[in-house]
């Protein structure tokens, strides 16, 4: 997806000029990261590239149970939130082992 379209869609929205696609991810990776959810999995979801060339180079995980916990927590604190009009912050949940297979 361009950016073309998500500045599209925000202006839709109402929010142009207030917003931005990355300013959401910026504030989702602060919320995630103060929630206390892993950079590793914020930073797989976010599609950001490792500082670590060596690491980078070897590790290729994606952790997919994990941030798929992560995301419905928060699609949840957005409709809590919403609904609410109160901020909460979401809070990771204990991986299960079924999550490592």
């Amino acid at each position: 997806m361009s950016d073309g379209t998500i500045l599209m869609a925000l202006k839709r929205m109402g929010y142009k000029g207030e917003m931005t696609g990355h300013g959401f991810r910026g504030v989702a990776s602060t919320i995630l990261h103060e929630g206390g959810y892993l950079e590793a999995h914020i930073d797989v979801q976010l599609a950001h590239i490792k500082k670590n060339k060596v690491s980078g180079a070897y590790d290729h995980a994606q952790y997919l149970g994990l941030r798929t916990r992560m995301m419905q927590d928060w699609a949840d604190f957005l409709e809590k939130s919403l609904r609410t009009g109160k901020v909460f912050l979401p809070h990771p949940k204990t991986p299960s082992t079924d999550e490592y297979d």
